[in-house]
């Protein structure tokens, strides 16, 4: 079975996720944007080994950490889809403008894609691609939970923003539409920012993408 552990970072309150398995306690860190010892001491605290970083996209308040994270874990990078190669060579210009301190590029050992899958412990999760508000956003999704981390795709009465560079909105919105509603209505979801929801709240009440 997996457990899952919110743990804002940043001062954006990025929602970096820990999920785990219970019975190998093997676990991995999405979105880690900054805060590592915040993160080190909750993954401490619950008694479980990071094996691997996954990324849905490559902004700073989501992807910041990971360089560091490698180096002090050696742990490897999943994610987000190779697309977003174009934000971590902007690392530099991220850091200027939203004021972060200063972290190193990385590389992803594995880009994903529609399609693929992630392993850890006894847990898979099923990878979908997911471009708007970046051109390499991915999202993650446990089928046995019904639970998803979207990051920036889909919040709770709103959508990512898509005026960054090579954002769409049109893009987002059939992201959504065309690949987290037919996973079905009682599938909850960790949003990038704010507090969870489902797929069917935001189906009724979301005014971007409600039915």
């Amino acid at each position: 079975m997996m457990q899952y552990k919110i743990i804002p970072v940043t001062a954006f309150q990025q929602n970096c996720t820990l999920f785990w398995c219970d019975e190998t306690r093997e676990a991995v860190v999405v979105d880690p944007g900054g805060d590592i010892d915040l993160i080190l001491a909750q993954v401490n605290d619950l008694g479980i080994t990071l094996t691997k970083i996954l990324l849905t996209h490559a902004h700073l308040d989501h992807a910041g950490a990971s360089a560091e994270l490698v180096e002090k874990l050696s742990i490897t990078i999943e994610g987000p889809h190779k697309e977003d190669q174009f934000w971590i060579d902007l690392f530099p210009e991220q850091i200027a403008q939203f004021g972060f301190k200063p972290v190193n590029r990385f590389e992803p050992d594995r880009w994903l894609d529609q399609g693929d899958k992630v392993t850890f412990g006894n847990i898979t999760l099923d990878v979908y691609f997911c471009p708007g508000h970046t051109p390499g956003h991915v999202i993650f999704y446990h089928k046995d939970s019904q639970l998803a981390q979207v990051g920036d795709v889909l919040f709770d009465g709103s959508i990512g923003r898509t005026d960054f560079p090579k954002g769409c909105q049109t893009t987002l919105i059939n992201s959504i539409k065309e690949n987290l509603w037919p996973l079905g209505n009682d599938v909850q979801f960790i949003p990038g920012h704010g507090p969870m929801s489902t797929f069917g709240d935001q189906r009724r009440s979301n005014p971007y993408v409600r039915d």
